[in-house]
């Protein structure tokens, strides 16, 4: 049972207190000329209730906790019984009540209440039957309960109102209690979902700006590979049919070789543009990755007398690892014949475990591994793949033609 405030009990025992002191007032003034037992009433009652009164002072504002409390109420007792003896007992019941009130007020325990209630009820007619048997010298039961039956209605009528006011409110306490307990639940809910609908806001805020700035830096991304490739496609193209403008009249097959060089480059590069403009409009073509490569296969040879052979396994890449597979195959195409004359290319990727390897080959006239220059294009590979995650390799031997070994990391989802 909730216990009464500290506000309500402190006026509470300063009520009862003050009620204490009046009854004992008016205690001493009924008796004030009564001789008992040869003394007189009032040298006796006179500090017997001072000291129940000092005594209940300090048990109301100094003594917390019923344990330390039962000494008090068992000098209570003594006092009350003294006072029944030396006095005419109209008013020892209405003492009984006072006290029991504190009791009452303090005890968080219905059953205690009514342990105290009950006992108190015996005390009192016990006093009385003392007070009876030293007076008159005998004891009559029926006498006893008939002259106490009202002070004991009394008291079991003070007992039922008094818990019964206390029970109504001790509930509407706790009920006013839980209701504070829900309006201040409620008030963290409304404050804890207008925080998630800020912080919902602010994070599509957040996902909306990241998504500009994601497609403005692959725009950008895709601007520089255009920039690049084509400027660097476009070059080759030029340098190859220069090349075969000098020796078309003294050897006319390397000049057809450098024609056909520089024709499959305008496809790669041809190709190359369509794909970065499929990117930029957010479209691409719902093709496999050896779909891509087998599409380049046979662009590089169509028309031009090349051979190309292949071992592809169809793999899940992201679109960075498809675009950089297969620019690198169509670059290593284009430099086997612009550098090698190579006229035969042999062509695999598989997937190995958590790997992806790549190999091109062909069979031109190579370079000294070596000594081994990288150019524009062998760097670009190069920086490629390590953004990747992956590494590179290049093999080359006088007449033995030319080698790019690639593993990537294979993705762990699709």
């Amino acid at each position: 049972m909730r216990q009464i405030p500290a506000l309500l009990l402190r006026w509470g025992n300063t009520v009862i207190f003050g009620l204490l002191l009046l009854v004992e007032l008016l205690l001493l003034m009924n008796n004030w000329g009564a001789v008992f037992f040869g003394i007189r009433a009032f040298w006796v009652l006179l500090p017997v209730t001072a000291f129940l009164a000092a005594e209940n002072a300090v048990k109301l504002w100094a003594i917390k906790g019923f344990a330390r409390r039962i000494p008090c109420y068992v000098l209570d007792i003594l006092c009350l019984t003294v006072l029944t003896v030396f006095s005419d007992g109209t008013l020892i019941s209405t003492l009984f009540i006072i006290i029991l009130s504190e009791f009452y007020l303090s005890q968080e325990s219905l059953s205690g209440s009514i342990a105290m209630g009950a006992a108190s009820i015996v005390l009192f007619l016990i006093a009385f039957a003392v007070s009876g048997a030293l007076k008159e010298r005998n004891v009559d039961l029926v006498a006893l309960l008939s002259n106490g039956f009202n002070d004991i209605l009394l008291m079991a009528l003070h007992f039922f109102v008094f818990n019964f006011v206390l029970f109504v409110y001790r509930k509407n306490n706790e009920l006013n209690a839980a209701l504070e307990e829900i309006g201040a639940s409620n008030e963290k809910l409304r404050q804890a979902n207008e925080e998630l609908r800020e912080n919902r806001r602010k994070l599509q805020e957040a996902y909306k700006d990241l998504q500009e700035v994601t497609a403005l830096e692959e725009r950008q991304r895709i601007a520089k590979d255009i920039h690049d490739t084509a400027g660097h496609s476009i070059t080759t193209i030029i340098m190859q049919t220069e090349a075969a403008k000098l020796v078309i009249d003294s050897d006319p097959a390397d000049a057809k070789r450098k024609i056909a060089a520089a024709n499959l480059q305008a496809r790669n590069a041809l190709e190359e543009l369509r794909e970065s403009v499929h990117l930029l409009s957010g479209t691409t073509e719902q093709l496999t990755l050896r779909e891509q490569l087998m599409s380049i296969i046979h662009e590089s040879t169509d028309g031009t007398g090349i051979v190309i052979r292949s071992d592809i396994e169809d793999i899940s890449l992201c679109s960075a690892k498809r675009r950089f597979l297969c620019n690198t195959l169509k670059e290593g195409i284009s430099n086997g014949l612009r550098h090698g004359g190579a006229t035969a290319f042999y062509f695999e990727l598989k997937a190995r475990g958590d790997r992806v390897l790549f190999l091109l080959s062909d069979n031109g006239k190579g370079a000294d591994g070596a000594n081994l220059k990288k150019g524009f294009g062998l760097r670009g590979m190069t920086a490629r793949a390590e953004a990747l995650g992956g590494q590179i390799s290049f093999e080359s031997e006088e007449g033995e033609g030319f080698e790019i070994d690639i593993v990537l990391p294979a993705d762990t989802t699709q």
